[in-house]
């Protein structure tokens, strides 16, 4: 069945936009709701003394830990050390300045980085077969479709089809998608241990309770891992295959599939491996600079990404440049496990890795707050502006190609 411009409509269709919306915005509510309706207690502090009732804490449950969030360890006293505060009173505090409005303006300036980059990445790697206008419209479109399916999957299918709709031949337009994937799990399987050897495993993982998967008890750090080794699978699935042996990726998936329990998935699989051998003979010969430059592109374009985040945050409060450090290693750590989300556009993931994550960093309870404000600049413009431009380009482009997708 080829992937054509009626299926491409039906796939991306504005039913399609609204559901990932509507999950992202679910959770935040849900999780501002019950962060709205939460207390803590607080020290005493110059701002705080002889304005609210004070509360003296009393090791209610015998453990000796201060928890704060526990309403049971403290009971009002006239000379207590800590005041009780909601997540209600903190919101009221959060004030919009000329400041905040500048680092906002820059966090979205970082998107834009992020887009020339990848604007860069995919013509360098096309030969410069593509303009700067047409690469414009490969990333929009492009990301639209990863807007709008898993973290695993990313739009693989319509980039593709994008490109050879952009008159790149079909094999090279494969070894494009193959490539820029290989590229982004490569940023992360270099930055993720640099950055984890520097700063360290306390500031690397936030505080969080495990999670059991398959009767196998995971904390934060182990799903961290099994999410890196995910990651890893892949880039050396796709480095073999371009790189080094397509016949043995290929054969090795035939031997895969050929089980009984995955024999129906065969077709597809001997599939893939055509289009591995496809675009490894299309990268054949390419000098080193075609290689470096497009992965340097990459690795800035990631990091304006993260840099989003960071400059939200420093609008509201007072970071110094070792919390920009702490920050980028937990977003490298966060984006890891949305790399690998069920979710459209890791939709309801983001929202939830965010306040666990980076919760530490910004002002007690405004954790959804950040997540959305982040969301609407880094995620909701690509479907507003995908969804524009996608019918456009369709109308515009000339059909060169399909791509077979069984």
């Amino acid at each position: 069945m080829a992937l054509d411009e009626k299926e491409i409509t039906k796939q991306f269709s504005n039913k399609k936009i609204i559901i990932p919306i509507l999950f992202g915005l679910t959770v935040s509510a849900l999780l501002l709701y019950y962060n709205l309706s939460d207390v803590r207690f607080e020290p005493i502090s110059a701002a705080t003394v002889g304005t609210a009732q004070t509360y003296q804490w009393v090791d209610a449950n015998g453990n000796g830990v201060i928890d704060l969030k526990q309403q049971n360890e403290f009971v009002p006293s006239p000379n207590g050390d800590y005041v009780r505060i909601t997540y209600k009173e903190i919101l009221k505090d959060i004030h919009w300045t000329t400041y905040t409005i500048l680092w906002i303006v820059l966090a979205w300036s970082m998107m834009l980085l992020r887009d020339v980059m990848y604007m860069y990445r995919i013509r360098a790697l096309a030969d410069k077969e593509l303009s700067w206008r047409q690469s414009f419209n490969v990333v929009m479109v492009w990301e639209f479709a990863s807007s709008l399916t898993p973290g695993v999957v990313g739009g693989a299918a319509l980039a593709m089809f994008i490109l050879n709709r952009e008159k790149i031949a079909l094999g090279k337009a494969t070894a494009l998608v193959m490539i820029t994937t290989m590229f982004d799990n490569l940023f992360f399987l270099l930055a993720i241990p640099t950055v984890y050897v520097l700063v360290g495993q306390s500031t690397f993982f936030p505080p969080l309770e495990g999670k059991e998967i398959l009767g196998i008890h995971f904390g934060v750090e182990g799903l961290f891992w099994l999410a890196y080794g995910i990651v890893l699978f892949f880039f050396l699935f796709l480095f073999t295959g371009l790189i080094v042996r397509p016949q043995v990726v290929k054969k090795s998936l035939l031997v895969v599939f050929s089980l009984p329990i995955l024999r129906r998935f065969k077709h597809k699989a001997e599939k893939t491996g055509n289009e591995i051998e496809i675009a490894s003979q299309a990268l054949q010969g390419k000098p080193f600079s075609y290689w470096y430059k497009p992965f340097i592109a990459t690795a800035i374009a990631w990091t304006g990404r993260f840099m989003v985040i960071n400059f939200i945050i420093q609008g509201f409060v007072e970071l110094q440049l070792a919390d920009h450090f702490k920050l980028y290693a937990r977003e490298l750590g966060m984006w890891i496990l949305m790399l690998i989300s069920p979710t459209p556009g890791g939709s309801g993931v983001a929202e939830y890795t965010f306040t666990v994550f980076l919760g530490e960093f910004i002002p007690l309870g405004t954790a959804v707050v950040f997540a959305v404000l982040w969301r609407l600049l880094s995620y909701y413009p690509y479907l507003f502006i995908g969804s524009i431009v996608l019918p456009r380009w369709l109308n515009k482009t000339s059909r060169y190609s399909s791509i077979e997708e069984e």
